[in-house]
């Protein structure tokens, strides 16, 4: 049986149901499907990422990144406050162990400040004791605007909203997209079954480039997995954590480097490494796809990343299979943890969308056809800024689809 809607949005992570719940909230009279392929909303990078919400100290000034990252954190705090979504607007410290770190903690520190963020500050090492008594660094950030948050609730809660304001709209829990048949209307054909919609948007994350591709795009880009490991502090070591603790992040390398995250719960993260994986939406050290695999491994941009960061890469992969390697990383913050103080944590997959260079393609990244929107590169602060891509898919969907009348 065909069922007709006006939009189909495909992708059930945060900037899925951040769309969804946008342009349902706008135009309340369009029937839209969200469909999702997991029996559950959020359950890939926005369900495995750190829950940190970002301040924006990291990102260019005037990218999309920034932009977004810095309306969408407001945005998403006033909204789990609205809606009770756990979260806590904790701050933290950006920590140096040595001089070599000071210029680009000048940089990020200009960076927070070009970006609107209020309450910034440098800190000696005192002040840092004061906030974190367990690190130890020479020099720190204090940055208030940081928090944690339960980003699989507030996916759930856009969802539940969006699908409250219109009877007609329908959210479809394990069902695949397999293909897209163009015409008018669309069809998207999934594992069960063939549906109608005038138009389609694509938040599909790890499986944006197959997706785009399915549906006309010419993209030469493509997605590769990189998996992050974390830990978690044993009860007995919680203490040696209050909030949010990073190191100065290494320019040269695509990923912040492990760090220290209070949850939600009260759980205490360290993490994450930064790994290939052999598995796009794999969340063990030993899993394997072949298709993903040879996709990966037969594009010429993965071997130009690889070796481009050779160092890093082995380095990365040394201590994703040694807990002593992962704690003497640890112990350059807080040189009193012990391997005691950790047991494995969970895993997360981040989808990067290297061009054949082996450049990653790091800003947000958003093109469309005549019928259809895709977001084929939603890297952090994705979800911290899922609220203002929302928005700004909205905004794109009212010219290109003409929904704004």
């Amino acid at each position: 049986m065909e069922k007709q809607f006006d939009l189909a949005i495909i992708g059930g992570g945060i900037v899925g149901a951040a769309t969804w719940y946008k342009i349902q909230s706008r135009h309340p009279e369009l029937k839209i499907v969200l469909l999702e392929k997991e029996d559950l909303l959020a359950d890939h990078q926005t369900g495995h990422n750190s829950g940190v919400i970002h301040s924006g100290l990291y990102y260019t000034p005037g990218s999309l990144k920034a932009k977004n990252c810095m309306e969408g954190r407001e945005e998403l705090v006033a909204f789990a406050r609205k809606h009770h979504v756990d979260h806590d607007v904790c701050g933290k410290v950006v920590v140096a162990t040595d001089e070599s770190e000071y210029p680009f903690m000048e940089k990020i520190y200009k960076n927070g400040l070009e970006n609107g963020l209020t309450g910034i500050e440098f800190i000696n090492s005192e002040q840092i004791r004061e906030i974190e008594p367990h690190v130890r660094g020479i020099r720190g950030i204090w940055v208030p605007q940081t928090g944690i948050i339960d980003y699989r609730g507030a996916t759930q809660k856009m969802a539940e909203i969006a699908s409250s304001i219109q009877p007609e709209s329908e959210l479809h829990l394990g069902e695949e997209v397999t293909g897209v048949e163009h015409g008018e209307p669309n069809v998207v054909v999934t594992n069960k079954a063939r549906i109608k919609a005038k138009n389609l948007i694509f938040c599909a994350g790890l499986q944006a480039d197959r997706l785009a591709r399915k549906d006309g795009v010419n993209l030469k880009e493509r997605v590769v997995g990189f998996r992050g490991d974390y830990f978690e502090l044993e009860d007995h070591a919680k203490h040696k954590v209050r909030n949010l603790i990073y190191p100065v992040p290494n320019p040269d390398f695509p990923f912040l480097g492990v760090h220290f995250t209070r949850m939600t719960n009260g759980d205490v993260e360290c993490g994450p490494s930064a790994v290939f994986t052999f598995k796009r939406e794999g969340y063990g050290k030993t899993d394997f796809n072949m298709r993903d695999t040879v996709e990966a491994l037969g594009y010429s941009g993965t071997w130009k990343l690889f070796f481009k960061n050779m160092k890093f890469g082995i380095d990365e992969q040394r201590r994703a299979f040694s807990k002593k390697l992962f704690l003497k990383t640890l112990q350059r913050l807080i040189p009193d943890l012990e391997l005691d103080d950790l047991r494995p944590g969970r895993s997360g997959v981040r989808a990067l969308l290297l061009n054949q260079e082996g450049d990653t393609r790091d800003d947000f990244r958003i093109e469309y056809l005549d019928h259809s929107i895709h977001m084929l590169n939603a890297p952090s602060p994705a979800a911290t800024a899922s609220l203002a891509i929302g928005s700004q898919v909205a905004d794109m969907a009212d010219k290109q689809f003409n929904y704004g009348g």
